[in-house]
């Protein structure tokens, strides 16, 4: 049999015939019964497309970090598709159908939209198909052409460095065995696959040709300075440089903090510094460091400094309040989400401890070590960035010692804090002795706060640090 065209629609195939030639009986019935065989592997299959749905905070764009898939590969309901970095936390994105991939509708990298294709997953028609304007017509395939991998999508941890050196080397990192601790994928993992697999070694950086200045003689001799005008004089080389100008867009958290940054540098920002005496509070940490350790918590100095700024919010709650755009109302917020700026490779987050009114120090510091294990993954949910009221960054970790924060909207205060370092002070009986000093900047929406109530708060946090065991005084 010839056949002119044949087109399948779910379960029912018509088929068209222009030329039709009859040897034998059983050869068009055995001819018949081959093609349905080879076609019955997609005739009731419909490729579904997978669109990106709505993931909140009013987020309409993402960019694509990863593929956990890849096509031809088989997914079920719940399987991670792929991760996206939105400009507020990082997203990983889950099958809602089980069925085949057929097409990857963006690169690593790429802005993904809200309500856009993301996949097309051909999905079997007999265990109920997507609604009707999902479905998308493609060509017929052969039996041979329907082959695949099974290869379920799993996360790999790595971080954008690596991802970036891999990608830049077409490197899948489904494919690269991780050395690091659960198995993240390191730079020199991926520098050994790369090894393996082209047999390369990568050549050292290139040094310039340094040509050292020959050495000054007091007195020269006349027959030598006749020699020296035969003798050609060495000249430098010039430098050659080759780097060429690069453009990126602005994606990820680095959207945000232009987002951010643009707003806040609308508020009058009111400064105020003071020096705290930590003696007694690195004391205390001593003592305590082993407990916690005992635990399993790692117990640093942040935590102490967000539960005395939440006591001292207690007292002075205008500190943690929000303006509203038309500087008509101020909201009082009754939680004390205090966040805690980090410095990642993926830029600077803020993540928030929530309700620090009602934990303790340890439950303080337990919930840091989360967050911090999770920004330096960059795994760090919406809900872990979002709803904060008060602001400490640790500007310390660096080495500074002043700096000038810049306040998170819509919140109306930041401290900054320096590092701690051993200076000389005075005693009340005149007597010098080592003291653990440490400097703080704060910065207050100067439109409802005044500078005396910054003082105040200030100094009432200053004395809960510089007399931890007053804290137990207000401590629920």
């Amino acid at each position: 049999v010839c056949t002119h065209r044949v087109r399948s629609c779910s379960s029912i195939r018509f088929i068209k015939s222009k030329y039709v030639c009859v040897f034998d009986k059983s050869a068009l019935k055995f001819s018949h019964q081959q093609r349905l065989f080879r076609t019955s592997a997609v005739s009731c299959g419909q490729i579904v497309q997978f669109k990106l749905s709505d993931i909140g905070e009013g987020i309409t764009e993402v960019t694509v970090k990863e593929w956990y898939i890849k096509e031809g590969d088989s997914v079920s309901q719940f399987d991670s598709i792929c991760e996206v970095l939105s400009d507020k936390a990082s997203v990983t994105i889950t099958s809602r159908y089980d069925g085949i991939i057929r097409k990857l509708h963006y690169n690593l990298d790429e802005i993904a939209y809200v309500g856009k294709p993301l996949v097309d997953i051909e999905i079997d028609a007999s265990k109920g198909v997507a609604p009707e304007e999902d479905v998308v017509e493609t060509p017929p395939m052969s039996h041979e052409e329907h082959t695949h991998q099974e290869i379920k999508g799993h996360k790999t941890l790595a971080t954008p460095a690596v991802r970036r050196l891999a990608m830049e080397n077409n490197i899948k990192l489904s494919e690269v065995v991780g050395t690091g601790k659960d198995n993240r994928i390191l730079k020199e993992d991926i520098l050994n696959y790369l090894a393996k697999q082209t047999g390369a070694i990568l050549p050292p950086s290139p040094k310039a040709e340094i040509i050292p200045p020959s050495p000054k003689s007091e007195t020269v001799p006349a027959a030598l300075k006749d020699k020296a005008h035969k003798i050609p004089l060495l000249v430098s080389r010039p430098i050659v440089f080759s780097g060429k100008d690069k453009t990126e867009p602005i994606t990820g958290f680095q959207k945000a903090m232009v987002k951010t940054m643009s707003v806040a540098l609308k508020i009058p920002h009111f400064g105020y510094c003071d020096e705290i005496d930590l003696t007694q509070l690195v004391q205390l940490r001593e003592e305590l460091k082993p407990l916690a350790q005992v635990r399993g918590v790692k117990l640093s100095f942040t935590p102490f400094f967000i539960k005395a700024a939440s006591l001292g919010l207690l007292q002075y709650p205008i500190l943690n309040a929000s303006l509203d755009e038309s500087c008509q109302n101020v909201t009082y917020k009754a939680s004390h989400n205090i966040g805690v700026a980090m410095d990642t490779e993926q830029g600077l987050i803020v993540p928030n401890v929530k309700n620090v009114q009602v934990r303790s120090v340890f439950e303080i510091a337990s919930e840091l070590n989360r967050l911090q294990s999770l920004g330096s993954a960059g795994q760090l949910g919406t809900n872990d960035l979002t709803g904060g009221t008060f602001t400490l960054s640790n500007i310390g970790t660096l080495g500074g010692t002043y700096t000038k924060p810049v306040i998170l909207p819509p919140e109306v205060a930041i401290g900054a804090l320096g590092k701690i370092q051993v200076l000389p002070r005075f005693n009340g009986k005149g007597e010098v002795y080592k003291a653990q000093i440490m400097n703080v900047s704060w910065s207050a929406d100067h439109r409802i706060i005044d500078g005396a109530t910054m003082a105040r708060f200030s100094n009432l946090w200053k004395s809960y640090l510089e007399n931890p065991a007053s804290m137990l005084l207000d401590l629920k």
